[in-house]
Order: structure tokens, then C-alpha cells, then sequence
């Protein structure tokens, strides 16, 4: 790959797989991370091991802490990641939070806080980052961690789910402004994935099986799965996607309801 990427969020989860597999490919990774710097070393050490496997020189690695929903921190960040690389080439919003409410009792609070990181994060690294690209004549790429429910409701997550649809809008025209000069930006909508934001189902076997029910292959997917489509969309294989989505999900997108043609009556 021999590029420079940041990944927000990057010390857990899917943020965690991405950070790896890019090391793997050959690229210089700075993850950011807010409240856990145990986390982040730990991802870091991963990274490190990946590039010594690789056995290239001038692969770099950092950890940059700071809250993504925050204009000061973004900013702080990629001025850190500046400093440490010279340059960035890929940015991954990956950084989300989700927090369950009926939506008639749910609290602006975490409302904002929710819209904050997963939506108003995306779009002030985003701005950082283009920025950059436009100021060097980078041909950059921006990679959305987005979501199924991009397009498919959660009740009980409205804030969540309005984060994703906007990411969707946030991923298009972005794409198309900046296409002309060569910048790609993609999202990626994962389905449900083994990773910390879904603890309250992954260890309860019941709840497991009820979420497995639903996608069509019959399982939840490993970080590592959709890491892949993010390390895809970053590389020159992709040079003439831009703008899309793409579901990494077990079929969740093809209404699996319809599995058994009910409807039809037949």
C-alpha cells in the first residue's frame, strides 16, 4: 500500500481490525482513540508486529487521543498525525457510539452526543482531511464506517440510525465534489459484527441465536471480514469506486423476511 491512513476509533472493534490489516498491507497507521490508552498501545504493539513481519522500512505507527464530536481535538489530532507522518493519504471515520431509548423518552443529551461523534465527527475529519488533500493535490481516500441501518430503521436507536442515514448523504456528496480531483470516498455498512458495541448480545447465547436468525448466513461476521472491504476500497483495486456503500452484512440488506415468499402466497 505504502500509504498514510488514520483511523478514528481505532483501538477496539472494527477500528482495531482496520488498524491491523492496513499495517498488514504496507501502510503507516496513526489510530486515534479517547479514553483508553491501554487500548490503543495494545493495538499499536499489533500494528508494530505487522510491520516487522513485513520486514519494510519507514513504516511508522502512532496513537492520537482526542474526542472526534470536539473542532479542537480534530484539529489537534491531525496536526499530531502531520507532525508524526509528514502527510496523510487515507482517513477512516470509524469512531461511532449507539445507546438504546424508546424514542418518546429518549434525552437530547444523548441525542447530540450520539449525532456528535458518529455524524459531526465524520464530517470534521472529513473537512481536515480534504483540506489536506486539496492543499498537496493528494489523490486521498475517506472511508465511512457507516452501517445496514444506513437504509434499514432501528427503533429505539433514532439517533443512531439518523447518524448513518446522514453518513450515507455525508459519503455521496462528498464523492461527487471532490471526484474531479481525484478523491474517492466510500463507506462501508456492516451488519452485526463480533466486536464491544454488541456485548449485550455476542455473550448471551439466546440473544445470539436470535440475532443470527435473521441474516441470511447465518452468522455474525469478525472485525477481520469487514476490515477487507475497507482494506479493498483504500487500494488501487478500487481507484474507480467512489461514492457508494458497500454492505458487508450476511444478506441483512435483502430483506431476509422474504426468504419464504409470503407475500406472494405461493
Amino acid at each position: 500500500m505504502g500509504k498514510c491512513a488514520l483511523i478514528t476509533g481505532g483501538s477496539s472493534g472494527i477500528g482495531e481490525a482496520i488498524a491491523v490489516r492496513f499495517a498488514e498491507e504496507g501502510a503507516s497507521v496513526a489510530l486515534n482513540y479517547r479514553t483508553r490508552p491501554a487500548d490503543a498501545e495494545r493495538v499499536l504493539e499489533q500494528v508494530r508486529q505487522a510491520h516487522a513481519r513485513l520486514g519494510a522500512a519507514g513504516l511508522k505507527s502512532c496513537a492520537v487521543r482526542g474526542d472526534v464530536a470536539r473542532e479542537e481535538d480534530v484539529r489537534r489530532m491531525f496536526a499530531e498525525v502531520g507532525e508524526a507522518f509528514g502527510t496523510l493519504d487515507i482517513l477512516v471515520n470509524n469512531a461511532g457510539i449507539q445507546q438504546p431509548a424508546e424514542s418518546h423518552w429518549s434525552e437530547t443529551e444523548d441525542f447530540d452526543r450520539i449525532l456528535g461523534v458518529n455524524l459531526r465527527g465524520a464530517y470534521l475529519c472529513s473537512r481536515e482531511a480534504l483540506r489536506l488533500f486539496v492543499e498537496r493535490g493528494i489523490r486521498g481516500v475517506i472511508l465511512n464506517n457507516s452501517s445496514v441501518h444506513e437504509i434499514i430503521p432501528k427503533p429505539k436507536y433514532l439517533s443512531y440510525s439518523i447518524s448513518k442515514g446522514g453518513m450515507e448523504n455525508l459519503t455521496k456528496t462528498l464523492a461527487l465534489e471532490y471526484a474531479g480531483r481525484g478523491i474517492r470516498v466510500n463507506a462501508v455498512g456492516p451488519g452485526a459484527v463480533i466486536t464491544p458495541i454488541n456485548n449485550a448480545w455476542i455473550h448471551d447465547p439466546k440473544a445470539k441465536a436470535e440475532v443470527e436468525s435473521h441474516i441470511p448466513m447465518g452468522r455474525a461476521a469478525e472485525p477481520a471480514e469487514i476490515a477487507a472491504v475497507f482494506a479493498f476500497l483504500a487500494s488501487e483495486e478500487a481507484s474507480y469506486v467512489t461514492g457508494q456503500t458497500i454492505f458487508a452484512c450476511g444478506g441483512l440488506t435483502l430483506y431476509p423476511e422474504f426468504r419464504v415468499a409470503w407475500s406472494s402466497g405461493e
